[in-house]
């Protein structure tokens, strides 16, 4: 008689940004998988009474808002994101907070062993090579949630071997066949209409600029160890393709599906295994239509060399980029600068800045807050 395999043990989960759109989508996930995982601790950034409904159904052991006021029920600052991310309890932290604040939680829990499912691509932008260094210092994990590295990381698991070449797919965005000049009247109600993705307004601002896609090259850079030479972007406008990974013999996996971010999420909290789940919707080659790809048009999308050339010079660089994107793109937000001028205030920032050659969590911390000072000088 064959002895009956042992049962899995239930998995902690931490949802830092647990209000926005990813941190919604991991809780659909969760909850068609609680006998894998439970939730343990649920942070979001300002929204009080949507965290209110999330902590009423999950009821977890810890729950904090990273701006709340005197008046709030939760705890609250930014030392409740490292709080949750080293809650003992925890085993996975999904990071998918918006911005910079997400860094010293990605560093904490990497330091205290845990797995982190990361959405918030500003960690490893800013710090990547500090993230490697917790990472190896303190025995944790870093598995990527966004759905173009989460495609690498399939393809790269599945062959077992290193690969040579990354193709990371774009959809180009709302403006993709705009021409420049139009494209610099752009208003905020149209940049947040994306195509194919439903995001929030930050990253769906980013998607519109194509920064989005230079943050992702710089992760990909750091996530997988291949230089800046041997990653590429087409535009593929049907998001069906998510990343497509050349090895030495040349040749080439893609990971397929339809766009939905539920994937992602289930595969990092599973890696290397997969969970089976039928509240995802099944491949349909025929549903998915022809499959298109064009070249990206650099001219137009000035904020993705930009930050191509921060990843590049590397050092201190890329988290001025992120930095500099983050106050214009809230500028734009709120009305004070047009679309155009996103790219111009990175651009600004990126050549009147000081960016140190070896990063220290200190020299990052320098850096943000020196190109965030220029940046809304520039704004203003």
């Amino acid at each position: 008689m064959t002895a009956a395999p042992p049962a899995r043990r239930s998995r902690g989960v931490a949802v830092l940004g647990s209000t926005g759109s990813i941190g919604v989508a991991t809780l659909r996930v969760l909850d068609r998988h609680r006998d894998a995982f439970h939730l343990v601790a649920l942070v979001a950034g300002s929204r009080q009474d949507a965290l209110a409904e999330q902590v009423a159904a999950w009821r977890p052991q810890l729950a904090g808002l990273v701006h709340g006021d005197e008046d709030t029920p939760f705890a609250s600052g930014a030392g409740v994101l490292v709080a949750a991310a080293t809650h003992p309890d925890v085993d996975i932290v999904v990071n998918a907070v918006v911005g910079a604040v997400g860094l010293d939680a990605t560093l904490a829990a990497l330091r205290a062993g845990k797995r982190v499912a990361l959405a918030n691509k500003e960690t490893l932008v800013m710090a990547g090579p500090l993230v490697a260094e917790a990472a190896r210092s303190g025995g944790g994990e870093l598995v990527p949630i966004d759905s173009e590295h989460s495609a690498v990381l399939q393809c790269v698991t599945a062959q077992g071997s290193a690969p040579s070449r990354l193709i990371l797919t774009a959809s180009g965005g709302p403006f993709r066949t705009w021409e420049r000049d139009r494209l610099a009247r752009a208003t905020v109600a149209e940049a947040l209409q994306h195509p194919t993705w439903r995001m929030g307004s930050k990253i769906s601002v980013d998607s519109a600029t194509l920064a989005n896609k230079a943050l992702e090259v710089i992760e990909a850079h750091y996530l997988f160890g291949l230089p800046y030479d041997a990653i590429e972007v087409v535009v593929h406008p049907q998001s069906i393709i998510h990343a497509l990974v050349e090895f030495p013999d040349g040749s080439v996996l893609a990971q397929l599906g339809f766009p939905s971010m539920e994937l992602p999420i289930l595969y990092a909290l599973s890696h290397p295994d997969r969970l089976a789940d039928e509240g995802l919707r099944r491949f349909d080659p025929i549903a998915a239509g022809p499959l298109t790809f064009e070249p990206l048009r650099n001219e137009c999308f000035p904020a993705f060399m930009l930050g191509l050339s921060a990843g590049r010079a590397g050092g201190t660089m890329p988290a001025a980029f992120n930095a500099a994107n983050e106050v214009a793109v809230a500028a734009f937000l709120s009305g004070r600068i047009g679309f155009g001028g996103i790219a111009g205030v990175i651009e600004d920032v990126l050549t009147r800045i000081d960016a140190g050659p070896q990063p220290t969590l200190d020299a990052v911390r320098a850096t943000d807050a020196e190109a965030r000072r220029i940046a809304r000088q520039v704004v203003a």
